[in-house]
């Protein structure tokens, strides 16, 4: 009864949070940041593992709905835009509803012998976070009395769940209810990353996204403290505890050489070979290799996937060069310090699609995803890397994670060569011809990489001591970063479709992505003309 009460506790400090951080623009961003990293985690990290191991890859098609599905319907229906995001809304409100009957029934659960309370103890703790996102997401749209009813209405259903006993949670299981749950889950996650405010807040210097970070490395301390009694804590869920495993060891091993390759990049530009560079061919070479990706390949997957890395890119680049082909997602200003650019302005650019990179690996490696034939896997992968512009290091990474999972040789190597290419960005700035061209040669190099049949082998087993240390240096370099940005911001390039994602907002507010999002994103719509004044700079 105890852990009943402190649950409806946490879900009733969402208000006094919110009235709290609501009272000037600073605060405001840094609950906006706190519910954006501390919300969108909790769903990447914590239920999308789950709703794989029931429902398969499945699931993510189900997920991939929810979050794209009310954008595609804005825009083909403009006209009733408003009408679908409150749809959107009122279904992730549901979802949250539906989620708080399984919780109480899960408190039962920690109760019994044989269960850690940290199970409810988790429990208890990611409602706080649910709570300040209802309020956040309703009061400004309808009101406080009907938020105070949806935040009544989730400790009701607490209560049922936590009384009703095993025969209502077999019904409401994840295993009956995992594709709606799948479908659910992306309409919460569309709902927070359109930030759907009531209350404009005006930023655009970019004054308070201090602020926004804070309330993001506060999400951050959340999001890892309920993941680490994730991990002690429950014993049905050991699948999901151990991915969690997973991704920490991950991290550790790249730690180290993630750190000499920002090194290696703050050397190569000392020496003069900088993104504003008048060889189409240097810029090639910096857009796939760096070099500074060739690191983390020879040292963690070995010499023979660094040659075969190297002479791939090699080939590409010549291609792409001999049909004059520009590389997208320029750097628009440099710093004139080396170690700036390694350690600051490289990290801004990186560190996202590194995370990304693990994420991603952590959920399509995941045991219950059939991936096993190696075509598959390779149509899988260049489907994600379509709508998205890696760079090279995040590349690396991902391959990484995948030869980790025990993803197939012609798969481990095919981010190293095609990820920062092979995107709707990129493949827009070439003709038909260049196109057949560039995959034809992907096609006879995945090839010639399968005859060779290859096996990865880490060159460096470094002690623990260290790779913590370099673990810790690495989240201070990521955690400054997303100071310097907001973590709206530090994520930009990793929005899909983002400049008209405005039609969104304009049917209900100018919020604070208003504000800011057009300076630092470059979609679709706006880069070639802001890629031709990029060219005009460096290329005559």
């Amino acid at each position: 009864m105890l852990y009943l009460l402190a649950s409806c506790i946490a879900l009733l400090l969402g208000p006094l949070f919110y009235r709290f951080f609501s009272t000037g623009n600073g605060l405001q961003k840094g609950l906006d940041g706190f519910i954006f990293v501390s919300l969108g985690g909790l769903v990447l990290v914590h239920i999308l593992p789950e709703l794989l191991e029931h429902g398969g890859f499945l699931a993510i098609v189900f997920v991939i709905i929810g979050i794209w599905g009310p954008t595609l319907s804005e825009r083909l229906f403009h006209r009733y835009s408003e009408v679908t995001h409150n749809l959107t809304l009122i279904l992730g409100i549901g979802g949250l509803l539906l989620h708080t009957i399984t919780d109480g029934g899960a408190m039962i659960l920690a109760q019994q012998d044989g269960n850690s309370p940290l199970l409810a103890l988790g429990i208890i703790l990611h409602r706080l976070p649910v709570g300040v996102a209802i309020w956040w997401l309703l009061k400004p749209q309808v009101g406080s009395r009907w938020a105070m009813a949806v935040l009544a209405a989730m400790m009701l259903l607490t209560s049922v769940g936590y009384f009703a006993g095993e025969q209502l949670l077999s019904h409401l299981s994840l295993e009956n209810t995992v594709y709606l749950q799948a479908f659910v889950t992306g309409s919460i996650l569309h709902v927070v990353l359109h930030q759907p405010h009531g209350t404009p807040v005006t930023d655009k210097q970019g004054k308070y996204e201090y602020q926004a970070g804070i309330g993001s490395l506060l999400g951050i301390a959340l999001l890892f403290l309920l993941l680490m009694m994730d991990s002690g804590g429950h014993d049905h869920h050991h699948s999901h505890s151990h991915s969690t495993e997973h991704l920490l060891d991950w991290m550790l091993t790249i730690a180290p050489v993630l750190l000499l390759s920002y090194a290696v990049a703050s050397l190569r530009f000392h020496y003069g070979l900088t993104p504003h560079n008048d060889q189409l061919g240097k810029l090639w070479l910096q857009r796939l290799l760096g070099p500074e990706a060739i690191i983390i390949t020879g040292l963690l997957l070995g010499p023979m996937f660094a040659l075969i890395q190297a002479v791939s890119v090699a080939i590409i680049g010549w291609q792409l060069t001999r049909c004059n082909v520009e590389p997208t997602d320029p750097h628009d200003e440099l710093p004139k310090s080396a170690w700036r650019f390694g350690f600051a302005h490289l990290v801004d650019r990186s560190a996202p699609w590194i995370l990304l990179s693990l994420v991603l690996a952590n959920l399509i490696g995941h045991p219950a995803v059939p991936l096993s034939s190696p075509l598959v896997q390779v149509i899988v992968l260049l489907l994600v890397f379509l709508p998205m512009r890696f760079c090279n290091l995040g590349a690396a990474v991902l391959s990484l994670s995948l030869a980790y999972s025990g993803w197939t040789t012609t798969a481990v190597i095919l981010p190293l060569i095609a990820a920062p290419i092979f995107n709707l960005a990129q493949l827009k700035m070439m003709n038909w011809s260049q196109r057949t061209s560039l995959f034809a040669l992907l096609i006879a190099l995945l090839g010639a990489i399968e005859l060779l049949h290859p096996k990865w082998q880490a060159m460096v087993h470094l002690p623990a001591t260290l790779n913590s240390f370099c673990l810790v240096i690495v989240a201070m370099l990521f955690a400054t970063s997303l100071l310097r940005l907001g973590p709206r911001k530090f994520l930009s390039r990793l929005m899909l479709l983002k400049p008209k994602a405005h039609n969104h907002d304009h049917g209900h507010s100018h919020g604070d992505e208003h504000s800011h999002e057009p300076v630092h994103s470059h979609g679709h719509s706006h880069e070639k003309s802001h890629k031709h004044g990029h060219d005009h700079k460096h290329h005559h």
